[in-house]
């Protein structure tokens, strides 16, 4: 999988947005051949098709550096993926800075410095599950909130 950290689609992305993004790659493409033969679509982790369902009727709103966190929070973690926080109309993603060392086998301890909030910049370390030995760091990148669409929207 291919991330670049620093780009992400808001909501607003428009279909001008798409024809510019569109233009642009046609500048940099070679010509076409009757050699060339089309790249089988890159098929999606069982990670990446978990989130999708998850976010399925769902818009992404504006990255976050912070999200309220009550203690009945609901948690999934989605192996090699992503967290997801919360429950209901708004649930936020959070990919880290290296989410293939997310693994629901391990639990999350967080020191934080935003009080009742979660922040991107509060410290994560990881213990094993079944263990309780240290399995590693977190670095979390911004909170991605999904909303669920309503009818008009869509």
């Amino acid at each position: 999988m291919i991330r670049t950290p620093s780009f992400t689609l808001s909501s607003k992305f428009t279909a001008t947005g798409a024809a510019v993004i569109a233009a642009l790659a046609l500048l940099g493409a070679a010509p076409a051949t009757a050699e060339d033969s089309e790249e089988p679509a890159k098929e999606l982790t069982k990670g990446e098709e978990k989130l999708a369902r998850l976010l399925e009727g769902r818009v992404a709103g504006e990255p976050q550096d912070c999200i309220r966190d009550f203690s009945n929070n609901r948690i999934t973690t989605i192996d090699d993926t992503a967290y997801v926080y919360g429950r209901g109309r708004t649930i936020y993603v959070q990919r880290t800075r290296d989410p293939n060392h997310i693994d629901r086998d391990d639990i999350l301890l967080v020191r934080r410095f935003g009080g009742t909030h979660l922040c991107h910049t509060d410290f994560i370390t990881t213990v094993d599950r079944y263990s309780g030995f240290f399995s590693g760091g977190v670095q979390f990148d911004r909170f991605i909130p999904y909303t669920r669409a309503e009818e008009e929207d869509l």
